[in-house]
């Protein structure tokens, strides 16, 4: 990977982003690329033989619980909650106009 992105470079991130970049905002990202750039190439360089993958720390495993069938309230029940109802439905405001 080149140490510097190109300018065009950076035009054609923000296209894909659709994003409009000022000429400084250009700039800035074409250093602030670079430089993310720049870091993950150091990180390609780290020694791993010997280290095991780890795709989590805290040592849990999938903790599931049993499915239950609960028996649900009627509807009748559910809807003297409700402060507005048009028959079996929960009437609210308008929210388009």
């Amino acid at each position: 990977m080149a140490d510097k992105l190109s300018r065009e470079d950076v035009l054609k991130l923000a296209r894909l982003a659709r994003l409009k970049l000022s000429e400084d905002e250009i700039t800035k990202y074409q250093l602030e690329l670079s430089s993310i750039l720049s870091f993950v190439e150091q990180l390609k360089t780290i020694e791993l033989s010997g280290y095991e993958p780890t795709n989590q720390v805290n040592g849990l495993v999938n903790v599931k619980r049993s499915d239950e069938v609960l028996t649900q309230p009627s509807l009748e029940v559910l809807l003297r909650n409700v402060p507005n109802t048009e028959g079996k439905y929960i009437k609210v405001k308008r929210m388009v106009v």
